[in-house]
């Protein structure tokens, strides 16, 4: 049953289910989380990495990326691209089916939730001063660092240090993006986060709901891929 598509379907389904869960639990009305805050937001999403990470290699991901644009740098770094066709599809779906899970377990509080704005924010990412060459290059900052830093997390140097600590390494590192370098875009780093939640909302009958901004999509997709192809390239030349 176990695999590596499995593994990062369901991976990246849990981070979904309690990211998008914590900003759900947030924004939306009548929620007892409602209004706790960016910090509040930024903890649930570390929390949400950790726990996607163990779940992706119990079920059969021992890389669990997650994350296209992980899988991306580290394809660029290695010079192995045989996994971008396995692990991006599993990514994207299960962020799509994460999606959905928040959509069911908050079913009652979209209608509770008048403004429209607030139901897309769970779903995706937007940014706070719309600006599209600064939000790239937030993008770009942003996903760099997580490519870079879980490169030499796991490099030869700090591997033995690390040992089971990884996946609450990584989990910090996402939490030091957010408090950092998310206030600007809120801070998707991951094609994947993006785009399939984006789909889930186009597609959900969720009351009251916007348009799912799609003149943005592209943002929260080129650029953590960017940002992820530079730090391939300076963890490949650095042999980390």
């Amino acid at each position: 049953m176990t695999s590596p598509f499995f593994g990062e379907f369901m991976g990246t389904l849990i981070l979904i289910l309690l990211g998008d869960g914590v900003v759900a639990g947030v924004l939306l009305k009548r929620s007892k989380a409602e209004s706790s805050g960016w910090m509040v937001i930024t903890s649930g999403w570390a929390f949400a990495v950790m726990a996607g990470i163990f779940a992706a290699i119990a079920c059969g991901s021992r890389d669990a990326h997650l994350n296209p644009a992980v899988t991306f740098g580290f394809a660029i770094s290695s010079g192995d691209y045989s996994k971008l066709a396995l692990y991006l599809p599993a990514q994207l779906l299960g962020a799509f089916a994460g999606s959905i899970l928040v959509w069911l377990h908050y079913f009652p509080h979209w209608k509770e939730t008048e403004d429209s704005s607030l139901k897309l924010a769970v779903f995706c990412t937007s940014p706070a001063i719309r600006n599209l060459f600064a939000n790239l290059l937030s993008e770009i900052i942003g996903t760099f660092v997580l490519v870079f830093i879980v490169g030499a997390i796991f490099s030869k140097a700090v591997a033995g240090i690390a040992g089971g600590l990884g996946p609450y390494l990584v989990a910090s590192l996402v939490w030091g993006i957010g408090l950092s370098l998310g206030g600007t875009t809120g801070y998707a780093i991951n094609p994947a986060r993006d785009l399939g939640p984006r789909i889930a909302h186009a597609l959900l009958p969720i009351p009251g709901k916007r348009d799912s901004d799609w003149s943005y999509a592209t943002i929260p997709v080129v650029g953590p891929l960017l940002g992820s192809g530079l730090a391939g390239l300076l963890l490949r030349v650095l042999k980390i």
